[in-house]
Order: C-alpha cells, then structure tokens, then sequence
C-alpha cells in the first residue's frame, strides 16, 4: 500500500470558509491555472490530493517550511495547524513560557487575547481550511468520472481527520460556522451551528466510520493514517467532553468505547522513546500521529517547532540532535515541582543538567588547550548563566527549564537524519491517555477498571500506586497525572477547561494550595517564614499574572473581523468586538 510520507502534492486547495467564500465559484481567467478537471486525471492524482489532505497537518503552504503559506497575516511557522494548537493549550497555561515577543504571542500567558489577536485567530482558520480541503476532496471524489477502487477507504481517512478537526472546532470556538461536501460552495455564506447539534454531527460522523469496513481496524494500518483506533479516541473526547458540549454525561459511553482499544494497544515500554526521532516504532501505544521527516517534512511547526524552541542556551544541541536552538519555550517551576524526584517522565534541562554539559565542555577545554593557557573551573564557568527554576525575567532562557521530551535523536543514540529539521513525528493520540481517560470516567461513576489503568500509567513511569485515598484525593492525583504524563502534547487547556478550574479562583486565592492544585502559576512567589508563612507576587512587568474571565475564557472568540463580515455569525458571550475592522488583516486566503 501507499505511504503519505513522500507524496509531493501539486495541489493548493484554494478553498476556506472564511472572508473569501464569496469567489469560490469563479472559474480561474488564466487557462494555464491548473483547476480540479484539469489536475485529476488518474487515480494517482486523487491519492496525491488524499495526501494533501494530510499535509495539511504537517505543513503551512504548498512550498516547504514557509512557502505560499495558507493563512495570512501570521508567519507561516506561527500558523502551522499543530504549532497553532500548541500556543492555544499550552501557552495559556502552567505548562510553559514563551520568552519571544512576537505579535500578541505574551498575550497568550497573561490570558489576555481579544477578539483581534492573531494568534487565536490563526488558529480558527487553520482548523477551517484544513475542514474545507476535506469537503472538496470529497466532492471531487464523488463526482470521479474514472474508476477509483480505494475511494471508499479514501474517503472514510478524510472523513476521520474532518471529525478531528470539528472536535478541536467545537472545543475552541464553540458554536461555528458548519459546511459539508454537499454545501454549495461559494452559495452564501455558511450558518453557525450550535455545539448541541455539532456535537450530534461528528458523534453520527465517528459512529458511522466505526460501524463500517472502509477504516482499518485499531492497531491495524498503515502508521500514520487513520484507523478505527483514531476514530474511537475522537469520539471518545467528545463524549469524555460532553457535559460541557452539550450538558450531558456521557461517561459509561466514552468507557465502553475505550475498553474496545484493549488488547489492540499497550503502553510501550520506555516513555521516553515515545518521543524519538524513531518513534514511528513505537505503534504498540501511538495510535495517531503526525508524521515528521528531516529529508522529506520540513516545517517550523509540530515537533520541529518544540524541540527547537525548548533548545537554548547552554542546552548540549548534540544531545538534541539539531544543529542550533531558537531559546524560546521553557517550563514554569510550578508545573516542574508536579514532578517526583524519580519520575522517569521529569525530562528537563535543569541546574543538574547544566552543570554536566559545562562540566564536559570543561574537560573538552582541558584536553585541547595548552597547559599555559588553561582556565580554571571558576574562570571557565565565570560569565556563565546557570540555569534556575524560577522565570523573573521571560526573555532569559536561563530562566526557567528547558523541555527535553521531544528530541530528533533515535532510541540507539544516533542522530536524525537533518539537523535542521526533525525526523520526531508528533503523537496525537497515544493509549496511555486512553487509560487516564479510563480513570476519569471511573471516578465518575462508571465501573471500567479505571483505578487499575492509573497505576499502569504510573508503574510505567517507575512511580508507586495511590492507596488510602478519598474520592476527591484520588480525582486530584489523576488529574495532576494527565498534567505529567500529556505534557507539551497539546492536552493541558482542554482538560483544564473541561473541569472548569478557574471558577471561583483566583491568583491570590490558590497561593496556598499544592502545586498540583494551582492553575494560574504564571506568576513567581516570594514566600517569608518568620512565625508563619506570608506570599507576595512578583509584579508583573517580570511575570504576568494569568487573567482568566469566567465563564468567557472556557472558549475563545471568533475572529472579530469573521463576525463583522457574517451578520447570521455570533460572537461568543462575553467577547466585545472592536469599533472598526477596516485596517485589520484578515489571516485566511
């Protein structure tokens, strides 16, 4: 069968649900312009743009990391779909900082975007360009006037990734605007469903794919493209998700699909190889990823974009495998202290870290330089910055941890294949968050071995089971374990939204929790004990303190300039929308 990996499109879907839906149906006036009845000719050129389908994933534009890039108005490494998501669930939590000042990309760890930033917005289109190339493949399939023998197949993967892409839809944006393949394109503009009826729509889409013979099985496949095991964790985030959806519990339903991957996944034996440049091997617990390539997938986004970012400073690039770091994304000291000491998931660039890279440079210097001129530890080490926990100052890399989770080196020490770009393919669904969703739904209510499941996860990461410990003590730990074991995965603001951890909570009000408990953390602490404990916070011109409005900030606002244009669009609640939007940028094409 055919891989996805090599398959250069010739393809630009020139297709968007946003400000250009008016001129779809214009036919091009240069004849040379390749058009669909043109391009596709033969079932190689219809698997080429399935491929594209998928690209779309791991690419801005239809040349290289940064060419012709889909969205405008946002460099195209920022606007890469996973670097997107990325800066929309981890950013805007404990999770890391950012020390660039890019556009509004500080907005983004203070919790205060508006309907204009960028960042939010690019995101928005990106989930809708990728929505409307999977509806004309669809439509350009289903008209074929040639013979096609995997298009049924073809058509359930694209369906599957449309599924995805409405979940993270309807999680971000709430109620949106909705169009299939049989809309008319460029009729008028699309009608905003509400997250009931969207809910209702990707759960019949899942249930459909499941139900049939066109989708491999789960476990099954060829790595990378979809299967029923991708299917089934879609679904079952919906329905993980589905009080907040639709106020529903749907728990015993998220349980009974999840007990359906047993046996077809297991959680593989080393966490760290997970997150190799070989990590393609690891298909016994990775059930979807996106496929990365040194040679062949370069971007500035998905896992090129963390391991690079997380890169700086005094951090071993050889160690990394990559030719340069761009010291930018490192961890807060509230999410590292959720570590245990011997947690084998604890994969950070710390003063330990540092001083054993500087202590082989050191011996390096010692063996290359003559006698005479040799420095001593203290002169050596004299102008260096040791790397510290806390963050007083964002625009020092050597504040604050470095992540070293995703590296582009192989499981037996060799490096990728290009040190400039990443062969570590970003896995989007992997079993061990099944088995923690499994725990979230026995606390719950629902009897799914899902205490068992939590200590799998744990015992995995050489840590011990819990015992003795009520409900709601349990509830904590399992949570904080999605917190560690999910990091840098894209995981942390969807769960902590769907728990609604910022009601009632405030900066000042959570300071004398656990750390496991706190949810704002983008702030330092200066704790005094003289007959008793007092807290200050630093100020923020060093480190914002994190503004989340209840309930406005469980979603974020459709791009201000989208409901101007589309008078049946709603914004969501709470979000006020600027005066005029005649000098903004729209960031679709």
């Amino acid at each position: 069968m055919k891989t996805l990996k090599y398959i250069i499109s010739v393809f630009v879907l020139a297709v968007c649900l946003g400000s250009c839906v008016g001129d779809l149906n214009v036919s091009p006036i240069d004849p040379s312009m390749n058009t669909a009845d043109k391009a596709l000719q033969t079932e190689e050129d219809y698997f080429a743009l399935m491929a594209q389908c998928y690209a779309g994933f791991s690419h801005s534009g239809s040349y290289g990391p940064n060419g012709n890039n889909n969205i405008s108005g946002i460099d195209g490494g920022f606007s890469q779909y996973f670097r997107g998501r990325y800066h929309l669930n981890g950013l805007t939590t404990d999770e890391a900082v950012c020390g660039w000042n890019d556009q509004t990309i500080q907005d983004l760890h203070a919790m205060s975007w508006t309907t204009t930033d960028v960042f939010v917005a690019a995101f928005y289109y990106r989930i809708f360009y990728q929505i409307s190339a999977f509806n004309e493949f669809l439509r350009q399939v289903n008209k074929a006037t040639i013979s096609l023998p995997d298009a049924p197949a073809w058509k359930a993967e694209v369906r599957a990734l449309r599924a995805f892409c409405w979940l993270e839809a309807i999680d971000n944006y709430g109620n949106v605007p909705f169009a299939d393949e049989t809309s008319a394109v460029g009729a008028a503009l699309p009608e905003q469903i509400s997250r009931k009826d969207l809910f209702a729509y990707i759960e019949s889409e899942c249930l459909e794919l499941l139900g049939g013979n066109d989708l491999e099985e789960a476990g099954k496949g060829i790595y990378g493209r979809v299967n029923k095991g991708m299917v089934t964790m879609v679904l079952a985030k919906l329905y993980l998700n589905a009080e907040v959806y639709t106020g529903e519990n749907r728990y015993q339903d998220c349980a009974d699909l999840l007990a359906g991957l047993n046996g077809k996944y297991s959680l593989h034996g080393k966490y760290n190889e997970l997150f190799l440049a070989d990590n393609h091997k690891c298909t016994d617990e990775i059930i979807w990823s996106v496929e990365q390539d040194g040679n062949n997938v370069q971007s500035y986004g998905v896992t090129n974009y963390i391991i690079f970012a997380c890169t700086g400073g005094d951090i071993d690039t050889k160690e990394i495998g990559i030719s340069s770091g761009w010291g930018g994304l490192r961890t807060t000291p509230e999410f590292y202290k959720n570590f245990s000491t011997n947690d084998k998931r604890a994969l950070f660039f710390t003063e330990k870290e540092h001083e054993a890279v500087l202590r082989r440079n050191y011996e390096q210097h010692v063996k290359e330089t003559d006698p005479k001129e040799q420095k001593t530890w203290e002169e050596f080490t004299a102008d260096t910055k040791w790397q510290q926990a806390e963050i007083e100052s964002i625009g020092e890399f050597s504040h604050g941890y470095g992540m070293m989770k995703f590296r582009n080196i192989n499981s037996d020490g060799s490096k990728g294949k290009h040190d400039g770009f990443v062969d570590t393919d970003f896995p989007v669904f992997r079993y061990a968050d099944a088995l923690l969703m499994l725990a979230e739904c026995e606390l719950n209510g629902v009897s799914c071995g899902g205490k068992a499941a939590f200590d799998a996860v744990r015992a995995r990461a050489g840590m011990p089971a819990y015992s003795g410990m009520s409900k709601e003590q349990l509830r904590e730990r399992i949570r904080n374990e999605r917190r560690i074991e999910l990091c840098f995965e894209d995981h942390r603001f969807f769960d902590v939204r769907r728990w609604k951890l910022y009601d009632g909570v405030t900066p000042a009000s959570e300071v004398s929790k656990p750390r496991y408990q706190q949810v704002y953390n983008l702030y330092s602490m200066q704790i005094t004990v003289d007959g008793g404990t007092s807290y200050s916070v630093i100020p923020n011109s060093i480190r914002p303190i994190m503004t989340f409005i209840t309930p406005r900030d469980y979603l974020f606002p459709i791009p201000d300039s989208e409901v101007k244009k589309a008078p049946n669009l709603k914004q969501n609640p709470g979000w006020e929308m600027t005066e005029s939007s005649e000098e903004e940028e729209t960031p679709a094409e």
